[in-house]
C-alpha cells in the first residue's frame, strides 16, 4: 500500500462493518476499492465469491475487474462479482425469476419498447395516450424509488394516472414474460423480500458488499443493498455529495446521509487529496461548491502546483462564442503540438453543440458528440434483435409485432388488431394466440402468421442444437433482409445497415470469447440489452475533441475543459427554481470544473437566440461565486455589474448565512 495516501490505506483496511469513503473528485476511489478487493482476498484471505463490488457503468466495471486481476496474479479470483447495479439484479432474477412467477427464458425490454406497451395500455383504457412519455417517466419514478403497483400514489392528476396504469403494465409485461430495466432492481428486491431462502442464500453469498458512486443510487438500489446486506453490515460505500447530479432520474442524494441514520456505527474517511487538477482550478471549485449546505465537509487540495487562472472569455453571442472558442483550441494545440483528444467542450443542455459542431466542420476537426444515435437504437439492429428475443422467449410481445411484418409478410394492421384483442381477452402472449383454434382471421392471415412462428420454432431448435453464431449468421438471409432494405432505400444506404448487421454479429462473437463471456443466445441478449441502455458510447481511443453534456461527462477528466455558456437560465436551467433545484445545478457547475486537468475555460455570451428571439443573457451567479483573483478574463473586465439582481441578492444572502 505503499503508494496510497493514510486515508486511502485506512479505507482499504477497514474491512469489517460498514464504511462510507467520502471520495471527492479524482482523489482515487477506483483505486480505494480496487486495493480494498485485493486486501480481503490476500490479506484477509476471503473467498472472492464472496465478494461484490457495484458500480455504476459497464466500462468502469471492466476497468476494476481488469485492475484486481492483474494485481491478483498467482490468486484464484474465481467468482467475484463487479458489474453495474442492474447486472447484479441481472444475476440473480436469473438464478431466481421463476420464485417470482417469471419463466427462465424472460426478456428484457428496452425504453422504446417500454413505451410502446405503455401506449398500448392507455389507448385500451381510454386513458392520455398523448401523454405516453410522461407517464412512462412517472412509472419509473415510482419503480426507482422502491415501490410497487399496491404502494404507488401521487397527489397530481398525472401521477394518479401513472399509478394506475402502472399495474396494468406489470401485468402486461408478466404476460410477455419480459422485464424493463427498472424491473432489474425492483423485482429482486421483491424476491429477497417475500422469499426467505432466496435471501439467506444471497446474504449468505455477498458477504463483503462495496457500491462506487453511491451518491448516484436511487431509492430501489439502496433496499436492495439492505436486503443483501443481512446482519453483517459489511458495505464500503464510497461517493461525493458534492457530485450528486442524477435526481432528474432518480437518484437521492440524501442516501449517503441515510446511511449515517441506519448504521449508527459508521465509519467515515474523507478522500481530499486530488490527483487530477491544478490548485487554482481547485480553490476555484471548492469556492463554489461551499456554497452548498453540507452534511460531511471537505476541501479538494493538489500537489500539482497552482496552475493557470481560469481563463473566461465574453462573446458576442453563439456563433462568436464557437469561433473563440476553437480558436483558443487550434492556437493551443499548434503551440504545444498536442492531440484533439486533450480537448472538451462541455455544456448544460445538446442543443447548445450546434454551433460548435459547424465551426469543428469549417475547421476540419475531428470530433466525437455524446448523445448521438445510438448503434442499439438504429432500425436494423433493433429489427435484429427482435427476432433474437423471439427465439429465446416467442411470448415477448413487443419483439413479436417488431419482427412478424419486417420485412412485410403480408399481414395488415386490422389482423394484428384482432389478434391482439383475442390474446388480451385470453391473458395470453400473441405467439400463443395465433394457434388458437378458435381464432378467427381470414384465412389468408392465418397461413402467413402460423407460417411465421412455424419458422420462429424451427430456427429456435436449429440455434439451441447448432453452433450458435455461424446459426445466427444465416438469420438474415432467411429472412430475405436485404431485399427489405433495398426497398426502403438506395443502395449505398442498404449496403451500410447490412454492414451494421454483420459487425453485430462480430460482436457477439467477441463477447463470446471473452474468458468470462457470456456463452448461450439468451445470456449474450441480455449483454446486449444492457448495453444499450447503460453505456450508449462505445470506448473511443481515437484522436478526437471531445463534445458533451455535463452530466454525461462525469467520471471523465481531460487536459483542457471549456465550460460553455456559463449564463443565468442555462447553467442554473431555467427550471430550476427551488433552492434544491439550484444546488443540484450548482454540483453540476462543479463536476464540469473538476473535470479540467491543467486549464479550465469558461465563456459566456452577451446575445443568445432562443425561442426564435434575440435575448441578453446576464452572467451566471456561479460564475460571480469564483473568487476574483482565480478568473483571468479575456478582452474585457469582470462583468459583475450585469448579475441579475436576482442572483446577486442570493448570493449576498448566502454569504450572510453563514457569517451568522
Amino acid at each position: 500500500m505503499a503508494d496510497l495516501n493514510p486515508q486511502q490505506q485506512e479505507a482499504v483496511k477497514h474491512v469489517h462493518g460498514p464504511l462510507l469513503v467520502l471520495a471527492g473528485a479524482g482523489s482515487g476511489k477506483t483505486r480505494v476499492i480496487t486495493r480494498k478487493i485485493i486486501h480481503l482476498i490476500r490479506g484477509h484471505q476471503i473467498a472472492p465469491k464472496h465478494i461484490c463490488a457495484v458500480t455504476f457503468t459497464n466500462k468502469a466495471a471492466r476497468e476494476m475487474k481488469s485492475r484486481v486481476s492483474e494485481a491478483l496474479q498467482g490468486h484464484n479470483s474465481r467468482g467475484l462479482m463487479v458489474s453495474t447495479f442492474h447486472h447484479l439484479g441481472l444475476h440473480i432474477l436469473r438464478k431466481d425469476i421463476e420464485r417470482l412467477g417469471y419463466r427462465a427464458n424472460f426478456s428484457v425490454i428496452d425504453p422504446g419498447d417500454s413505451l410502446s406497451m405503455l401506449r398500448n395500455l392507455l389507448r385500451e383504457t381510454n386513458g392520455p395516450s398523448d401523454l405516453a412519455e410522461a407517464i412512462q417517466a412517472r412509472v419509473s419514478r415510482f419503480k426507482n424509488d422502491g415501490l410497487f403497483p399496491e404502494a404507488a400514489h401521487a397527489d397530481d392528476r398525472l401521477g394518479e394516472e401513472a399509478a394506475r396504469v402502472y399495474a396494468l403494465y406489470q401485468r402486461a409485461l408478466s404476460a410477455c414474460n419480459a422485464v424493463d430495466l427498472d424491473d432489474l432492481i425492483l423485482l429482486p428486491i421483491r424476491l429477497l423480500q417475500d422469499h426467505a431462502e432466496a435471501r439467506y442464500t444471497w446474504q449468505d453469498r455477498i458477504r463483503y458488499l462495496l457500491v462506487d458512486e453511491y451518491q448516484d443510487s436511487n431509492g430501489a438500489q439502496y433496499r436492495l443493498v439492505q436486503s443483501l446486506l443481512g446482519v453483517r453490515h459489511n458495505l464500503t460505500a464510497v461517493g461525493d455529495d458534492d457530485q450528486s447530479i442524477y435526481s432528474w432520474r432518480g437518484a437521492a442524494a440524501d442516501n449517503l446521509h441515510r446511511l449515517a441514520q441506519d448504521f449508527p456505527n459508521l465509519k467515515v474517511i474523507k478522500l481530499e487529496q486530488n490527483y487530477r487538477s491544478t490548485g487554482r482550478i481547485l480553490q476555484a471549485a471548492n469556492a463554489v461548491i461551499a456554497q452548498n449546505s453540507h452534511l460531511f465537509e471537505k476541501r479538494l487540495w493538489s500537489t500539482l502546483g497552482e496552475g493557470h487562472g481560469i481563463r473566461a472569455l465574453r462573446c458576442a453571442d453563439e456563433a462568436d462564442e464557437a469561433k473563440q472558442v476553437i480558436s483558443a483550441i487550434l492556437r493551443d494545440r499548434f503551440q504545444r503540438q498536442g492531440e484533439y483528444r486533450d480537448y472538451a467542450i462541455l455544456y448544460r443542455s445538446n442543443h447548445q453543440a450546434r454551433p460548435f459542431e459547424a465551426e469543428l466542420r469549417n475547421a476540419r476537426i475531428p470530433y466525437q458528440i455524446s448523445g448521438g444515435l445510438s448503434f442499439f437504437e438504429r432500425s436494423e439492429i433493433k429489427d435484429f434483435l427482435a427476432y433474437l428475443r423471439l427465439l429465446v422467449n416467442p411470448d415477448d410481445d413487443p419483439a413479436f409485432l417488431r419482427a412478424v411484418n419486417t420485412p412485410r409478410r403480408g399481414i395488415g394492421g386490422s389482423t394484428l388488431e384482432r389478434l391482439g384483442a383475442f390474446a388480451k381477452a385470453r391473458g395470453i402472449s400473441l405467439f400463443a394466440a395465433l394457434w388458437e383454434d378458435t381464432l378467427e382471421l381470414p384465412e389468408k392471415a392465418r397461413i402467413a402468421l402460423r407460417g411465421f412462428a412455424g419458422w420462429v420454432n424451427l430456427k429456435a431448435g436449429e440455434v439451441d442444437k447448432a453452433e450458435l453464431i455461424p446459426a445466427l449468421h444465416s438469420l438474415p438471409e432467411e429472412i430475405g433482409y436485404l431485399q427489405h432494405l433495398h426497398s426502403e432505400g438506395d443502395e449505398k444506404d442498404a449496403g451500410r445497415r447490412w454492414e451494421n448487421i454483420q459487425e453485430l454479429l462480430d460482436w457477439m462473437r467477441r463477447l463470446q470469447a471473452q474468458d468470462d463471456g457470456p456463452q448461450t443466445l439468451p445470456e449474450i441478449l441480455h449483454r446486449l440489452m444492457l448495453f444499450n441502455v447503460l453505456e450508449r458510447e462505445e470506448d473511443d481511443d481515437r484522436d478526437v475533441l471531445r463534445l458533451s453534456t455535463l452530466h454525461a461527462a462525469k467520471g471523465l477528466e481531460f487536459p483542457q475543459v471549456f465550460l460553455v455558456g456559463v449564463e443565468e437560465e442555462l447553467l442554473p436551467h431555467r427550471n430550476s427554481e427551488t433552492p434544491e433545484q439550484i444546488e443540484e445545478e450548482r454540483r453540476l457547475f462543479y463536476v464540469g470544473m473538476t473535470r479540467a486537468r491543467f486549464r479550465l475555460t469558461l465563456s459566456l455570451c452577451r446575445k443568445r437566440r432562443r425561442y426564435g428571439q434575440d435575448v441578453h443573457p446576464t452572467p451566471s451567479r456561479f460564475l460571480q461565486e469564483i473568487p476574483r483573483e482565480h478568473l483571468d478574463w479575456q478582452g474585457e473586465q469582470n462583468p459583475e455589474a450585469e448579475m441579475d439582481p436576482a442572483a446577486a441578492f442570493a448570493r449576498l444572502r448566502g454569504l450572510l448565512g453563514r457569517n451568522e
